[in-house]
């Protein structure tokens, strides 16, 4: 039974429910199989750079994994320090041209963007400007049960608000013309429409409609666009001169290079390329670009709170169980195995970075679809797949059906 593009749109992937991938693509991935560094990466590693087991045995992983899941292309990024790293890209970037698969593209990240868009709210939080148990409703109007769901409940998904990413309505809306632009507002409305799924801070339910009412209340607080707050205030002392945010009249922006992305999320289900589709629909929940050169440097920064206070990184990382295995989720973040950071999904493409304090060690995937297979995202199969090589003690897990 073919998952309905209505349970997938939530736009953030740790693991999904049950579908298999299209069937177009038990072909078209099956691309060249050689493994290339790539020469133009800085952060390129020898070909025996964590050892010649120990990157063998990496290689088939990676391999095995995107020929089981059908994965076009992929780009994985793991370093450890002492032991030394591992960069690789496999597979191709465009499956008309055959352009090989770079570890120095840019690619959609999405919902990684939560991460970008907590840490800007974390910092009015840490300037006395907002506090993270103020009522939604002190800065947006018209929120279901407003004047009970706080910041902190947003940003640790427990608003109980419904998703507008879950609504029929927007699916349909978003796959009838994915060029479309959607506002804030509009986004919200189709959430709205129903009524919420808990009393809030009581049940984890990945959702959306939290961080784009997250990016309202940096804007109100602030009166500046929250892509211009999150490029001034987070980018630009991160050093990530490679990450931005889309929006306004810039949000179809997509600098090259980059790869083609492959969804299957359409109308009819037939794999579609999704490269050019207009991401506002994810706004301050997932809209966002990066490359694994910036990623790999904000997975420290994110998960050691170099841009908060210790006080407010500690609130930040105070993860709570979801329901789900293996995964606890704080203030737009989430641990699992060991590993903290976030991943994320939007059609075409998906993305995992994180990071393990107890081995200062840094994993970042990117890849070109976000077909499910076996009811497992395929970012999560490989980030399984190299940890359980190079981490044996910390697993990446991401056993979670949330999108």
């Amino acid at each position: 039974m073919r998952r309905t593009p209505t349970r997938r749109l939530l736009a953030a992937a740790l693991l999904a429910a049950s579908v298999l991938a299209a069937p177009v693509m038990a072909t078209s991935a099956h691309a060249t199989a050689v493994v290339h560094p790539d020469p133009h990466d800085q952060d390129h590693c020898s070909s025996g750079g964590l050892g010649r087991g120990v990157t063998a045995r990496l290689d088939k992983a990676v391999a095995d994994v995107r020929k089981a899941a059908a994965i076009p292309g992929v780009a994985v990024g793991l370093w450890m320090p002492g032991k030394g790293c591992y960069v690789r890209a496999t597979g191709v970037a465009d499956k008309v041209t055959r352009q090989p698969m770079s570890t120095d593209f840019y690619s959609r990240i999405g919902s990684e963007t939560k991460t970008f868009t907590v840490t800007a709210l974390l910092q009015l939080v840490d300037e006395r400007r907002i506090g993270l148990d103020d009522p939604i409703s002190r800065y947006v109007h018209g929120v279901p049960n407003g004047r009970h769901i706080t910041l902190r409940h947003l940003a640790e998904m427990r608003s109980g608000l419904f998703p507008y990413s879950a609504d029929a309505d927007f699916a349909h809306d978003l796959l009838s013309d994915p060029t479309r632009s959607f506002t804030p507002q509009e986004l919200l409305a189709y959430g709205y429409k129903h009524r919420n799924t808990a009393a809030p801070g009581k049940v984890f339910v990945y959702n959306n409609s939290n961080l784009v009412l997250l990016g309202l209340v940096i804007e109100k607080v602030t009166g500046h666009h929250v892509a211009d707050v999150i490029n001034r205030r987070v980018l630009r002392p991160a050093h990530l001169d490679q990450t931005l945010f889309p929006d306004g009249p810039n949000v179809r922006e997509f600098p090259e290079p980059h790869a083609h992305g492959y969804t299957n999320q359409t109308l009819t289900g037939a794999v579609a390329d999704s490269t050019d589709w207009n991401p506002s629909w994810g706004w301050s929940a997932g809209a966002m670009i990066s490359t694994m050169h910036d990623l790999r440097g904000w997975a420290k920064t994110v998960a050691t709170g170099e841009l908060l206070s210790p006080e407010t990184q500690k609130q930040r990382l105070k993860t709570l169980p979801t329901g789900f295995p293996g995964l606890t989720y704080g203030l737009g973040i989430f641990e699992t195995g060991g590993w903290i950071g976030h991943n994320g999904s939007i059609p075409g493409y998906e993305s995992v970075t994180v990071y393990l304090p107890a081995l200062k060690a840094t994993l970042v995937v990117l890849i070109n679809t976000d077909i499910t297979t076996g009811g497992q995202e395929p970012s999560t199969l490989l980030a399984r797949a190299i940890t359980q090589i190079a981490t044996p003690g910390h697993v990446y897990d991401g056993s979670a059906p949330t999108r």
